[in-house]
C-alpha cells in the first residue's frame, strides 16, 4: 500500500517556504475580504441615501458586513498573533 500524504518538510529552508506559502494565502484571503468589506460598504451607503431603501436588504447587508468584519480579524489574528510575554 503506498502512502500518498506529503512528507514534512526536512530543512530550514523548506519549512521558511511552507510558512511563507501560508501567509500568502492568508493575504490573499485578506485582501479579498476587505474589498467585499468595502463594496458592501459603498452598497450601504448608497442604499442609505434612498428614502424608499429596502430596509430589509440594508440590515441584511450590515449583518453581511459585520460577518466579514469578524472574518478579517481572524484572518489577521492568523497572521499577526498577539504574543503575551
Amino acid at each position: 500500500m503506498y502512502n500518498h500524504a506529503v512528507p514534512a518538510p526536512r530543512t530550514e529552508v523548506e519549512r521558511f517556504m511552507k510558512v511563507m506559502n501560508q501567509d500568502e494565502l492568508l493575504i490573499t484571503e485578506l485582501i479579498e475580504l476587505r474589498r467585499q468589506h468595502r463594496a458592501l460598504d459603498d452598497e450601504i451607503a448608497v442604499l442609505s441615501e434612498s428614502p424608499l431603501g429596502d430596509q430589509l436588504l440594508l440590515k441584511r447587508l450590515k449583518k453581511r458586513k459585520l460577518h466579514l468584519k469578524d472574518e478579517i480579524a481572524r484572518v489577521e489574528d492568523k497572521l499577526y498573533p498577539d504574543i503575551i510575554a
